[in-house]
């Protein structure tokens, strides 16, 4: 039987090339260094991770180090004077905080020059009967940590006045935010927000209680947890002088009694030399320590 593909003519035959059955060899592999090579760069290679390693620990370990150091001395340096300012108490002498002797040029009327002897120091305590109750509820978000006190006398033993350093138990923000109180609804010139008196017995303060104050003063500090105050009244023991606000009896031109006794003027510088002998144990508290 035949068929179309029996009838068709034959092709020609051609040989494939070699190539097409044998395809060429694989190029040489490159030559094995020697054991000796292979251990040197290995070794090299390790070392190097190794390093790495270290390095990273290295600075891992400087990086957590400073922030330890940080959170350990309380942040920045106004942070860390901020926080001695309320220990400073438990370790400063009375004698730095309340000089058995104070002296201050242009303190008094007309720029005349004020000494003050120290005749008395309260035990510190807390606030309890410090202040009238409404300077006790003022000042009660700020907390009270300790209250230290002293009473003075001036010269001629006419004028008594009692300085009162209350450390508070607030940060910085607490304080701000007491001093904007003070300030904006002027908590220091009200009459029913007065500190009261310390009154040692056997001394020219003696007397002085509540009816005698004829002038304070009230600063609110925000570099440190403390407010300061100073009140001060006739060594006499006399009632009925009408009290005002060191910050209105000191100006130039006031004819009340407590502006022409120098009353004013006597709270108001006490309590800076106070609130100034707070600054200045911070300052060489700071200076000691960072010299160790």
């Amino acid at each position: 039987m035949s068929t179309e593909a029996d009838r068709a003519p034959a092709l020609p035959v051609r040989p494939l090339p070699a190539a097409a059955c044998f395809p060429p060899p694989p190029p040489p592999l490159p030559p094995v260094p020697p054991p000796a090579v292979v251990r040197r760069a290995g070794a090299r290679t390790l070392s190097a991770a190794v390093c790495l390693v270290l390095g990273l620990g290295l600075i891992g370990g400087a990086l957590a180090g400073s922030w330890l150091a940080d959170r350990a001395d309380g942040g920045t340096a106004a942070e860390r004077d901020f926080a001695r300012g309320g220990t400073l108490w438990r370790t400063v002498p009375v004698d730095d905080l309340f000089p058995p002797v104070l002296r201050a040029d242009a303190a008094g009327p007309g720029g005349a020059e004020r000494v003050w002897t120290r005749i008395g120091v309260a035990p510190d305590s807390g606030c309890e009967e410090a202040f009238d109750p409404l300077l006790e509820k003022a000042l009660a978000p700020a907390g009270c940590t300790r209250l230290l006190r002293a009473t003075y006398t001036d010269a001629t033993s006419t004028a008594v006045t009692t300085v009162g350093l209350l450390v508070t138990a607030t940060g910085s923000q607490g304080m701000r935010d007491l001093r904007r109180r003070f300030a904006d609804e002027r908590l220091d010139e009200r009459t029913d927000l007065m500190p009261r008196p310390y009154a040692p017995r056997g001394t020219v303060a003696e007397h002085f209680g509540d009816a005698q104050r004829a002038s304070w003063a009230v600063s609110v500090l925000t570099d440190a947890p403390a407010v300061v105050y100073a009140v001060t009244g006739f060594a006499d023991g006399r009632t009925g002088t009408p009290p005002q606000p060191a910050a209105l009896a000191t100006r130039p031109g006031a004819t009340t009694v407590p502006a022409q006794a120098g009353l004013g003027h006597e709270a108001a510088a006490l309590a800076g030399r106070v609130e100034s002998g707070l600054r200045e144990a911070v300052r060489q508290t700071t200076a000691q320590e960072g010299s160790r």
